[in-house]
């Protein structure tokens, strides 16, 4: 009768043991830009998200979708449990420096648990040379990116950087070139220096884009919206930064794939 309560004790154990791995969730991290934000998150207090912001979507708004539990065996190298929760911090208008300096970094970093994910896309706002209170020269750039990175290892988390996603500009003869040149370089820069991973979002996007077409691009993906259809911009809107939903879904299934193939290249290595 004791032998058969012994085993009966070791299955239950065994039981909630399993039942405790299958609870864990994995927390991938998002911090960047206006581009990567979560503008349906009660991102401005207090106001309607459809009614003042709506169709502007940042791809880490729709990023969840990808993580559904068919999507993360193909991230198996990467992702080391069965749930994975993403946790979008990106802020519109923040460059590194003003995303730590307002101490949006150091809320991240207290939260970071082994084998969480930090996802970090900056380069647009870092860029602004006309804009001071944002404005962080490439070497500032590199520099707040490898405290992002380091601080990231010290909570046995995994930092992956990603290249700055591509405005709709500019164009020449039906191909959309390079308007990050020097950060895109400079993300890449840390690749080899820090051996982060990273995922060429800039290149990435061009390419796809370019495949897709200018006017499609343009009409579809990016904010130029027509006047009288969206209660947020009754006058219409011109904006070749931020994507309507059908361009951040896009985005975000390309990040989704450069995830799959930095597991890929765990699995080599």
């Amino acid at each position: 009768m004791k032998f058969c309560s012994f085993i009966s004790i070791c299955l239950l154990v065994t039981l909630l043991g399993a039942q405790t791995k299958k609870q864990l969730v994995t927390t991938i991290y998002l911090i960047g830009d206006s581009t990567m934000a979560d503008y349906s998150n009660n991102y401005e207090e207090g106001k309607d998200y459809m009614k003042t912001r709506f169709p502007m979507t940042g791809w880490g708004q729709v990023f969840q979708q990808f993580m559904v539990s068919d999507s993360l065996s193909k991230l198996k190298n990467l992702v080391k449990t069965d749930s994975v929760f993403v946790d979008d911090r990106a802020r519109g208008g923040r460059s590194t420096r003003t995303f730590f300096q307002e101490g949006r970094w150091r809320n991240v970093f207290e939260n970071l648990k082994k084998d969480d994910i930090v996802i970090m896309q900056f380069g647009h706002n870092d860029a602004s040379k006309t804009k001071a209170e944002r404005y962080v020269d490439v070497e500032g750039y590199k520099e707040f990116l490898r405290l992002f990175v380091s601080q990231t290892r010290e909570q046995g988390a995994i930092p992956i950087i990603l290249t700055p996603v591509t405005r709709n500009y500019p164009w020449k003869d039906g191909k959309l070139l390079n308007g990050h040149a020097e950060y895109h370089e400079a993300s890449k820069d840390l690749t080899n220096e820090l051996n982060v991973m990273l995922i060429d979002l800039n290149q990435k996007s061009m390419d796809f884009f370019t495949k897709m077409g200018e006017d499609f691009v343009s009409n579809n993906y990016f904010m130029n919206l027509p006047e009288g259809i969206y209660e947020a911009y009754p006058k219409g809107l011109k904006d070749n930064t931020h994507f309507q939903p059908k361009g951040a879904a896009e985005v975000a299934r390309l990040v989704f794939e450069g995830m799959q193939e930095l597991s890929a290249e765990l699995e080599i290595n």
